[in-house]
């Protein structure tokens, strides 16, 4: 029988300080060393969408492409994101003119038109979810990195996207804020890792102690003496499954 040919996926992460991209088979397997820039700034939608293409040429040729980017992204129309409406980056001054240009704005369609390509554009916790989770049952993904992402699947089966992060964990203060970067930075990673401690033992009786995976870049931050008190059903997953969910996201999401 003739071999098959695999459908590769251009996978490209968007984050606050960096965009990484490359281009996995179905099984997952990386066919490049993957590539990182650093996200600039100011970033209209047209230079994400440049950058992208940019990142795009250097990597091998695929069938299709999946960006996960920061914020609220439904049917691959941004609803509001939180970096890509500042001056500098994240915690930076907000300019007014990039939240209405990002406002509404299809990166889907965008993404797709300027590649030539078929395009899945999710948030970057569902992404990052649909590389680790086992399909089965109700499992929630946790992303620790600039700020808190999270993403909630049942059967593997996507549940509406909720920016549970911009929810007050405290007073005048949100779960982006108790335990983004900026505040690992300033505690050190003991007291922080008691930090994400406390937001896992309350999000269980929330979610009704689903199956939860912690990922992103600061998850292996995380203490032993924290991941000790954390519990058995709790997985910490290597950032490197943002690129993973990229090709399985087709797949598991819309197949």
């Amino acid at each position: 029988m003739p071999e098959t040919t695999p459908t590769l996926t251009l996978a490209v992460d968007c984050g606050g300080g960096g965009i990484k991209a490359n281009v996995l088979d179905d099984a997952g397997t990386a066919h490049a060393a993957p590539v990182r820039v650093p996200t600039p700034y100011p970033l209209p939608p047209g230079l994400l969408v440049e950058t992208i293409a940019e990142i795009a040429a250097t990597l091998p040729a695929a069938s299709r492409v999946t960006v996960g980017m920061p914020g609220m992204v439904r049917h691959g129309v941004v609803v509001r994101t939180p970096h890509y409406v500042t001056r500098s980056g994240p915690r930076s001054r907000v300019l007014p003119e990039l939240v209405e240009a990002w406002a509404s704005f299809d990166v889907r369609a965008a993404v797709s038109a300027r590649l030539g390509l078929p395009a899945l554009v999710l948030n970057d916790a569902e992404v990052h979810g649909a590389g680790v989770i086992a399909g089965s049952g109700v499992e929630l993904v946790l992303t620790l990195g600039t700020g808190l992402g999270s993403a909630l699947f049942d059967g593997g089966r996507l549940a509406p996207h909720l920016e549970w992060s911009h929810a007050p964990v405290r007073r005048a203060t949100t779960y982006d804020q108790y335990v983004g970067e900026p505040e690992r930075r300033r505690l050190g990673d003991a007291l922080w890792s008691r930090r994400v401690v406390a937001v896992v033992d309350g999000v269980r009786p929330v979610f009704g102690g689903p199956r939860l995976y912690i990922g992103g870049g600061n998850s292996r931050r995380i203490t032993a003496s924290a991941l000790d008190r954390l519990g058995d059903d709790v997985v910490i997953v290597p950032n490197s499954a943002a690129l993973v969910g990229g090709a399985r996201a087709w797949d598991l999401l819309l197949g």
